[in-house]
């Protein structure tokens, strides 16, 4: 950095210019020195707080040199403090370096250059180890490109592989270029391997001729970004906050009965934090066949506790449709009623969200003995989620979702990260594409298909049963 001239010191982690107000080269300028150029954010401060969009950093001075990230004397308001100070008063943008953990770099560290953040606020206060620290709130500057720290995760396995180096590559792109980012397709298991097949790669909902989607419910009038939960009428729905954090490009605080975002009557801009789930593939997946479950997906990409991987996407049809329809594996029932109410086994939820008189059925209403009205079918036509397989012991959990209408019935089925999920890692890959031997238990994305023991029933009126190939610890042996 220093050699490229992004940052000026080897160590510091403020980097400024003039040491002292009016110093002579500077004499001319019309600042007031000194003045901060650039800040690397790489967690040596144990005060730090790095929501991506905005940063509280805690200014320099003060820390123990063992290198243990702990203060053991008060910060004093001189060189780069004082230099933060100054750019607030002059508003002045000063450039943000991320430092990230990396096992493949020779210094265990990587870094990235995210653009230019403004100095809004300045305070002192004790900090965690009882010593004054100076903390200084950052935001972003609009219009900039995305945060490449948001594109590149530094703890992948795989680095920056490229398509022809991957075995067994059978596929570029699944979904030939409908999403952000492409899909890959993999298969060492066929004598002659072939790509997925038999369906359409779709990356939006599609409707039924006889299913009717209720119109766009009233938005809030946030500009931009939604920022206070007491007057976004979306965030009061949730109850009364965001279900969201800005970490890592957005990270659902828990798993609820049903989560508001914002959607298109709504003032914000799609970039608000309460449109996470609507920003489209944040993650590099691929889609690979497995020797006893047919195909699955797993992840070349660190993906964080709360970030959601992907919406279950296909045509929205009345379940009574596909009553006497066979064959099909990949229909899901949009189940959020039978959840709020904890029907068939379904896992309750951490909390309730009373739902609005004049927005479609309500909490305790009466539930069909036939289960959910309407359902997703991804069998001809969907996206990457119809890949993912079942597990006992998941690392995706299923949402729903509303950010149009607030029809509970209909609303959008989104898987999220349920802990932090490992990427695939070289020497797994390597081995895997060596032995023959497919063993990623821990990098494969699954979530609880949710079916109750014998609770299906085929044409002929018996109990139809399938064994679970899912591997886990406390596998039920049966997935239904």
């Amino acid at each position: 950095m220093v050699a490229v001239g992004i940052h000026g010191h080897w160590l510091g982690g403020i980097c400024r210019i003039g040491e002292t107000e009016g110093k002579k080269d500077f004499k001319d300028s019309g600042y007031i020195f000194p003045l901060a150029v650039a800040i690397v954010l790489s967690g040596q401060y144990e005060d730090d707080v790095d929501n991506s969009e905005e940063i509280v950093y805690t200014g320099q001075g003060g820390q123990d040199l063992l290198g243990n990230k702990r203060q053991i004397k008060d910060q004093v308001m001189k060189s780069g403090n004082l230099a933060l100070k100054n750019n607030m008063n002059q508003l002045l943008p000063i450039r943000v370096i991320r430092g990230n953990k990396c096992p493949n770099s020779i210094t265990g560290r990587v870094y990235t250059y995210d653009g230019l953040y403004k100095v809004v606020q300045y305070w002192a206060e004790k900090g965690v180890s009882g010593f004054t620290v100076f903390k200084y709130r950052l935001k972003r500057l609009p219009g900039q490109p995305e945060l490449v720290t948001n594109q590149v995760q530094f703890v992948r396995g795989k680095g920056g592989q490229a398509q022809s180096e991957i075995h067994g590559l059978v596929c570029k792109d699944i979904s030939f270029g409908q999403e952000n980012i492409p899909i890959p397709a993999t298969n060492i298991i066929d004598d002659s391997p072939v790509a997925p097949e038999g369906f359409t790669y779709i990356n939006s909902l599609e409707v039924a001729s006889n299913v009717t989607i209720p119109p766009s419910a009233r938005g809030c009038n946030c500009k931009d970004k939604c920022i206070d939960p007491r007057t976004c009428s979306c965030a009061k729905r949730n109850p009364s906050d965001f279900p969201y954090v800005a970490q890592d490009g957005g990270r659902l605080v828990e798993a609820m009965d049903v989560v508001f975002e914002c959607g298109p009557n709504c003032g914000c801009g799609p970039k608000c934090v309460n449109r996470t789930s609507q920003q489209g593939q944040k993650y590099r997946l691929e889609v690979y066949k497995t020797a006893d479950k047919g195909w699955a997906v797993r992840s070349w990409d660190y993906i964080p506790s709360g970030a959601p991987v992907c919406e279950y996407i296909g045509v929205v049809r009345k379940t009574d449709d596909l009553e006497n329809v066979t064959g099909n594996e990949y229909i899901f029932e949009i189940d959020c009623l039978q959840t709020i109410n904890g029907v068939g086994g379904r896992e309750r939820r951490l909390r309730d969200v009373p739902l609005p008189s004049n927005d479609g059925p309500q909490r305790g209403g009466k539930i069909s003995e036939k289960g959910p009205e309407f359902c997703i079918d991804a069998g001809s036509r969907g996206n990457i989620a119809r890949f993912i397989n079942h597990s006992c012991e998941p690392n995706l959990f299923v949402q729903c979702v509303f950010s149009s209408h607030h029809d509970i019935r209909l609303a959008r089925v989104v898987l999220f990260a349920a802990d932090n999920i490992v990427p695939l890692q070289p020497a797994c890959l390597l081995n895997t594409y060596k032995t023959g031997v497919l063993n990623v238990s821990k990098q494969e994305l699954t979530y609880d298909y949710g079916f109750e023991l014998d609770s299906i029933v085929g044409p002929n009126g018996k109990i139809k049963k399938l064994l679970c190939h899912c591997g886990a610890a406390d596998c039920r042996k049966w997935l239904y």
